[in-house]
């Protein structure tokens, strides 16, 4: 699955990398973690606005959620869409069809099973560019407010070699949109046999990851610190590749 990103991305490089105008800065605070248990405020470039990017909160609730509690239970659920469920679905398929969007990341954070314990990688871009996940994003009334709330959530997809090994639990991944396939993505009028496509297991060449130490594991620690992905070398005969 995918709940734990690095987002250290200033204003100017979310603007210039997608020729979008990041409306609200006020409420956006780049940070090397973010999880999505935390329910931050992220950017998002949304498929009804391109030329936009919106601050939205991890964890979408749909729009046929009836009260805040119910929204309260949902939203801790919808952090992650299955790729191979999203046009059907009842919390996803509105959302697959007209209100898709990018969650621009600068790499994200997954966890290796071994006989000795769980061991944090850190994966990003091999080419170091920002890494566009797909995900999906939903309006949504407060019934005690009546604030409108933009969420959001991150499609997943089966693993690569390389997330199969690090990821091993689950063989999961985030679905990653090739930069010159992001406006197809966006595009309302793209058809759903390829969108499907653009959400299909990422070449593993076009990724790299390293093990890192165990700061992101201590829960009283602040981790948002470049120290947080700076590697850690590990003992081979702990590791499983």
């Amino acid at each position: 699955m995918c709940f734990t990103v690095n987002v250290n991305l200033i204003k100017e490089e979310l603007e210039s990398r997608y020729g979008a105008t990041l409306i609200d800065p006020d409420k956006y605070r780049p940070s090397y973690y973010y999880h999505a248990f935390g329910l931050p405020d992220m950017p998002v470039i949304p498929s009804d606005n391109p030329a936009i990017i919106r601050i939205m909160k991890w964890g979408l609730i749909p729009p046929w959620v009836k009260t805040n509690e119910s929204a309260e239970e949902i939203r801790v659920k919808t952090f992650n869409a299955r790729g191979d469920s999203v046009d059907s679905k009842p919390s996803f398929s509105s959302s697959f069809s007209s209100r898709r969007c990018i969650v621009p990341v600068r790499g994200f954070f997954e966890w290796q099973h071994t006989a000795t314990g769980k061991i944090p990688w850190y994966i990003y871009r091999t080419d170091n560019d920002i890494m566009s996940l797909a995900g999906l994003w939903s309006e949504w009334t407060d019934t005690i407010t009546g604030k409108l709330l933009n969420t959001f959530t991150v499609i997943t997809t089966d693993a690569n070699e390389l997330m199969s090994q690090i990821h091993n639990s689950k063989k999961r991944m985030p679905a990653v949109i090739e930069r010159g396939k992001e406006k197809l993505w966006l595009d309302l009028q793209s058809g759903k046999a390829e969108l499907k496509k653009l959400i299909e297991p990422y070449g593993e060449n076009i990724l790299s990851a390293y093990t890192i130490g165990d700061l992101i594991n201590t829960r009283s620690a602040d981790k948002n610190s470049v120290e947080i992905i700076k590697p850690f070398v590990r003992a081979s005969e702990n590791l499983l590749f």
